[in-house]
């Protein structure tokens, strides 16, 4: 069989939430699909010079020869899909997502392989229900060309790929694409607080401007009469460029806190501004002028003025007790800041030298000692190292001991206790953490895995499906755990459609696909998988595995281990 290579634009979709969808009503489901090729699908393509490569199932793969018309093709099939849903109940739409790629193709018989197909692929899972992403070798193609908006995702690691791809993602409302549905508002006032801008010139300082405001966060989620939607969520929304009204709709929310940050040498400026989304008002803002030493009581000044400004009955005193000055030293706290930055971009063994930083310098910073902690549970669940458990285990110690009601504390003393297999230990500082901050989805997330490794499993599912709906966007790590509850479930089909939406090379999630695929039978391609994670972690052994799963149930960890032993990891 001949086997050639070419430039072409790689157009792949599935349907989202396939598995519900057929679970629900297979019959029907696969004669709607039938339908939707045949009367939406194919003329579509067609009318955009395109070639159905192949169907597979729930998805197809589409070959383009211009990148203009590959997105063309995919904003019509959108707008086409909407309009067939119309009507429908939800459980009965048929939503598609779709990634675009331009790249080298291999052409063997009437199929094509290579990147250029593996990374329009991933886009399409890294696609919202009714989105569009797609690469950045085809943005340069269609920029100004077509009447579409696209937003900038930045370099995202593609998983397969060994190199980041720059993804864009069509904006929603733009050339009628389906938008997200707004979320209804809470019955109390809610704000999302969006990153800082930096305008330090130093693109180097961005952690700075993203700290503050994530501590603002914190400070406001103390407040029960107010509703804060979570980090995660409201960070989506950088340099996106779209509007306070469409940002409040998304997240469901009454008031948008926006805000900039200016450092030169040691002086800081802080601009805040509080904003009604419905009527784009300004109802407060302020700019102080401090040396960075001052930074906290900014951060005190902004907190007392938004919960003043939307809960009259909370008065100034209320918010100003509820904050536990974080730390006397400018440097302890930009050391701590530097590390979360590295946390919240899944680097925490870089993240560790930071926060023995911060408490070296201020041994009294309750903050710097819990993010020690937590940092050190993640390097312990990827290295099998006993030092950084017992490491973590006292910082999370030392952080109680100096503030009891706080709730990064008691978040990381459950994360050392489960991994110490104290699983009555972690119930209890999970439980404490939540009640303490009830709008931190990542604390729900890790509880979530706490109750898996319990074997309430019906429960672990029930949490981070709360987790999942709490906000929109949520880090791609909670579908890791998802995923895992399912394999624990012997539900391997559905663990690889969860698992299939973590975006990072994590080893952890990598293991667990190995293995399902195994129990699946799909052997070459658990075999590929398990190459991969070899390559990711050489020193991987089916040995170390239960000293890294803190499981109270051994069938759990034998279920894994005989997957990938079937799967080929060596004893």
């Amino acid at each position: 069989m001949t086997t050639t290579r070419r430039l072409a634009a790689i157009l792949a979709a599935d349907v989202a939430g396939y598995s519900r969808l057929i679970e629900r009503d297979e019959a029907g489901t696969l004669a709607a699909l039938k339908e939707r090729r045949k009367v939406v699908l194919d003329p579509t393509v067609a009318r955009h010079h395109g070639r159905v490569v192949k169907v597979m199932g729930d998805g197809v793969l589409v070959e383009f020869g211009s990148a203009v018309n590959a997105v063309a093709c995919a904003i019509e099939l959108q707008k086409q899909f909407a309009a067939a849903n119309e009507g429908l109940a939800e459980d009965r739409r048929i939503v598609l997502r779709i990634g675009v790629n331009l790249g080298d193709v291999v052409v063997e018989g009437g199929d094509l392989y290579g990147d250029g197909v593996i990374i329009a692929v991933r886009l399409e899972t890294m696609a919202e229900p009714g989105g569009i992403c797609i690469s950045g070798s085809v943005h340069e193609q269609v920029s100004g060309k077509l009447e579409a908006d696209f937003d900038d995702l930045g370099l995202c690691e593609v998983k397969n790929s060994s190199k980041p791809v720059r993804v864009f993602r069509l904006r929603s409302g733009s050339h009628d694409a389906p938008a997200r549905p707004a979320l209804a508002l809470p019955d109390k006032p809610s704000i999302a607080v969006l990153p800082f801008d930096n305008l330090s010139g130093d693109p180097g300082q961005q952690y700075l401007p993203d700290g503050i405001a994530e501590d603002i966060i914190t400070e406001l989620s103390r407040f029960r009469n107010l509703a804060v939607t979570a980090r995660h969520a409201s960070f989506h929304f950088r340099r996106k460029g779209v509007s306070l009204s469409q940002v409040a709709r998304e997240l469901g929310v009454a008031y948008v806190l926006e805000g900039s940050l200016r450092k030169t040498g040691d002086h800081i400026r802080v601009t805040a501004q509080l904003i009604d989304a419905k009527t784009g008002n300004h109802i407060w803002a302020e700019r102080y002028e401090r040396q960075k030493g001052d930074i906290f009581s900014v951060q005190d000044e902004v907190v007392t003025a938004i919960v003043n400004t939307l809960e009259g009955r909370i008065v100034a005193a209320s918010a100003a007790s509820a904050r536990r000055k974080p730390t006397a030293s400018w440097s302890s706290y930009d050391c701590l800041l530097q590390g979360r930055e590295l946390c919240n971009n899944s680097r925490e063994p870089e993240a560790v030298p930071h926060f023995a930083r911060a408490v070296a310098i201020d041994p009294e910073f309750v903050l710097g000692h819990a993010w020690y902690a937590l940092a050190q549970t993640v390097v312990y669940e990827n290295s099998a190292d006993q030092a950084f458990l017992t490491g973590a285990a006292a910082a999370a110690r030392k952080a109680l001991a100096l503030d009891s009601n706080e709730p990064t504390a008691h978040w990381a003393a459950a994360m050392a206790a489960m991994f110490d297999l104290r699983s009555v230990d972690a119930g209890r500082h999970f439980d404490r953490a939540m009640a303490l901050n009830p709008v931190d989805t990542q604390i729900r997330a890790d509880r979530a895995q706490w109750l898996r490794y319990c074997g309430r499993l019906e429960e672990a599912l029930t949490a981070i499906d709360e987790a999942l709906r709490q906000g929109p966007f949520a880090p791609s790590w909670f579908w890791c755990v998802r995923g895992e509850i399912l394999f624990d479930m012997q539900k391997y089909g559905e663990a690889l459609v969860a698992l299939d939406n973590v975006t990072e090379k994590k080893s952890r999630a990598m293991f667990h696909v190995a293995a399902a695929q195994a129990q699946l039978g799909e052997m070459s391609k658990a075999a590929e998988t398990r190459q991969a994670l070899m390559q990711r972690w050489p020193s991987a052994r089916l040995g170390l595995l239960p000293f890294i799963i803190p499981s109270t149930r051994q069938e759990c960890i034998d279920r894994l281990l005989h997957g990938l032993r079937k799967a080929g990891l060596p004893e």
